[in-house]
């Protein structure tokens, strides 16, 4: 019998398993690919903070899993946190090197959200789009709702983290706010999460290796063509929320070389937006 007191065991909620370190290393940890190592643990606050306290220490194309995260970080530090089990929760290392501008290194997040809706549309099954410039979405009853998002972080002088949170069977009343969603609420044929984590890293690897490729050039990698033919926030009106608590609304009309994104304002003037909190307006035509 098992004490009162005793820890929550992994397999304590049949619908959520564990993911399978053994498998998913054998799957993705392959010669002369992108990842090197795959760690899983069963708690942490960050996986962004922990592989980037480690990234001297370690290889390109480490990978780190969280089962559950409790102090896990999104844009401007705000929390992110969910149940065990229930999300994909992991971090990445890479290191574009000296073929790639650090002047690019920007797009690196835009390529992560390109890489996971197209992983995620072909092992879940469901639409997914982008919000400039770290949310994916997806509709659920008709409303977009976010389902995940994406934070990049430097670590030293050569190196990026980029952190990847998921919902994938929360629940409506599990919901940290009504915007959230879950890829379990969008009707997903699939939310076996082991799947799901392959599709993601071999779509990132491809992306990042298409990207690397063509010296960090998103047009030439064909990555900003594919950002804004999947982007959910061109052609709507829009109200940027920038740093320093100014605003600008305008419609979203573009993604430029540094994927910033052009708003035409009123009078017809044109605003490049490098940072901020974007609202859509202007409901999806």
């Amino acid at each position: 019998m098992t004490p009162e007191n005793a820890p929550e065991s992994r397999w304590s909620d049949l619908d959520r398993p564990p993911l399978n370190v053994a498998a998913l290393r054998r799957a993705l940890l392959l010669p002369g690919g992108l990842w090197t190592s795959l760690d899983i643990v069963p708690s942490t606050g960050s996986t962004n903070s922990d592989l980037t306290a480690r990234a001297a220490s370690l290889e390109e194309g480490a990978v780190l899993v969280a089962e559950e995260q409790t102090a896990g970080r999104g844009r401007l530090d705000r929390s992110w946190t969910s149940p065990a089990r229930s999300g994909l929760f992991f971090s990445v290392l890479l290191r574009p090197g000296a073929e790639v501008p650090v002047e690019r290194w920007g797009w690196l997040p835009l390529l992560a959200g390109v890489a996971s809706a197209t992983g995620l549309a072909r092992a879940a099954g469901v639409d997914m789009s982008l919000k400039w410039p770290n949310d994916l979405l997806v509709t659920i009853g008709g409303e977009e709702r976010k389902t995940g998002g994406i934070l990049a972080e430097r670590a030293g002088d050569d190196a990026v983290v980029i952190g990847i949170g998921l919902n994938v069977t929360l629940h409506a009343d599990e919901l940290p706010v009504p915007t959230a969603g879950s890829l379990a609420l969008a009707d997903a044929i699939s939310t076996d999460r082991d799947p799901l984590l392959r599709a993601v890293l071999r779509s990132l690897e491809q992306w990042y290796g298409d990207w690397r490729a063509a010296g960090g050039d998103p047009a030439r990698s064909g990555l900003q063509a594919a950002y804004a033919a999947g982007c959910a926030t061109l052609g709507r009106t829009v109200r940027a929320e920038l740093p320093g608590g100014r605003s600008v609304t305008g419609e979203a009309v573009a993604l430029d070389g540094d994927g910033r994104l052009v708003l035409t304002t009123e009078g017809g003037g044109e605003q490049s937006i490098s940072a901020g909190d974007v609202v859509h307006l202007r409901p999806a035509d």
